[in-house]
């Protein structure tokens, strides 16, 4: 049967709609999108190493890398490009298909992004597919970018338009927005998604999946980020979101966006098991591999794989064509596959 098309139009309340969905009746509804589009039983794996980590001007209220908060992050200069590599080498050891690049800069300057270009060229070069987020971009710098090898751009929208100034105030919404355009523009695929349990409304994340999923073209991974609360920052005693409305943002955004790869990103260190196999089943089909996410915890790398061991999951193997490494998602009938989850300058 073929798949519907790709729908860019979702109202507000179509998407609230979902959200209020008795909970089995929306991760029926999720799962079996998701079975349509990908394997269910394959999981991406991406690694994320803060290359240059501290120092960030911006206020972002959830962020332990923003120089105004007393967090305990120390600014860091930019790693060197043989360093980088070892990380990337041992990450790839590890299983990881895809190697993230974060750097806490509110908009990066041109000299920085060609030591960017040369790091990211030299990942590329062991196999594995490239992701950064650095910031605000010029379309310039996207374009340096996309030559250097760089497969994927983070930048998140993080929430809402209606609640995004309750979180940062240091940039617009629009800024987000033109930073997309001009990644899509140089033809770097997106990496977008948002963090959830910041005090937000029900109807506020699905102000934030409705925003994602209408964008002109569906970013080709969604992470969604559970907030991390760091003491020292504006957000930390902020009210826990309750583990089941998480899954159901899950399964909202695998609905939403049925082509997309879904990550568990920040967070999951909280997220007992069961959770995260509720998730798997909600349609998340992507995750964050290693000890750390940028400056907080993630469950390493031994507790992924006795939990991939139990739930029969298997990690997405990349595929090299034609010079371009790649995770290939395969359709389920072929037989398949900080902000806080990809650096604060996103």
């Amino acid at each position: 049967m073929t798949a519907p098309a790709l729908r860019h139009d979702w109202t507000r309340e179509e998407v609230a709609a979902l959200f209020a969905l008795p909970f089995n009746e929306l991760l029926h509804r999720a799962h079996t999108v998701h079975r349509a589009h990908h394997d269910p039983n394959a999981v991406q794996v991406s690694t994320l190493l803060s290359i240059k980590t501290g120092g960030c001007p911006e206020d972002c209220a959830y962020c332990p890398q923003a120089a105004r908060y007393a967090t305990g992050v120390q600014a860091e200069k930019l790693m060197s490009v043989d360093a980088v590599v070892a990380r990337a080498q041992a990450a790839k050891a590890a299983g990881a298909s895809r190697f993230c690049m974060g750097a806490a800069w509110r908009s990066p300057k041109d000299r920085d992004v060609a030591k960017v270009a040369e790091i990211v060229s030299s990942v590329k070069g062991l196999g594995l597919e490239t992701c950064a987020t650095l910031g605000m971009l010029s379309g310039e710098q996207a374009a340096t970018l996309k030559q250097a090898g760089l497969d994927y751009y983070n930048h998140n929208l993080d929430t809402a338009p209606e609640f995004y100034g309750e979180v940062i105030h240091t940039r617009q919404y629009q800024d987000r927005l033109d930073t997309l355009g001009h990644v899509r523009e140089v033809g770097l695929k997106t990496c977008c998604g948002g963090i959830v349990g910041m005090g937000e409304t029900r109807g506020q994340r699905a102000g934030l999946l409705q925003t994602l999923a209408n964008l002109p073209e569906h970013p080709e991974s969604v992470p969604i980020n559970q907030l991390v609360q760091v003491e020292g920052t504006p957000l930390h005693g902020t009210e826990a979101l309750d583990p089941f409305e998480f899954v159901r943002t899950i399964a909202v955004a695998r609905i939403l966006m049925p082509a997309s790869m879904v990550r568990l990103s920040a967070g999951r260190q909280q997220m007992d098991d069961a959770v995260q196999a509720l998730c798997f089943f909600a349609g998340a089909n992507s995750i964050f591999y290693g000890e750390k996410l940028l400056t907080t915890g993630n469950p390493d790398v031994e507790a992924d794989r006795a939990l991939f061991r139990r739930l029969d999951l298997h990690a997405l193997e990349v595929v090299e064509e034609s010079g371009t490494v790649h995770a290939d998602i395969l359709e389920a009938d072929t037989a398949a596959g900080c902000g806080q989850g990809c650096g604060c300058a996103a």
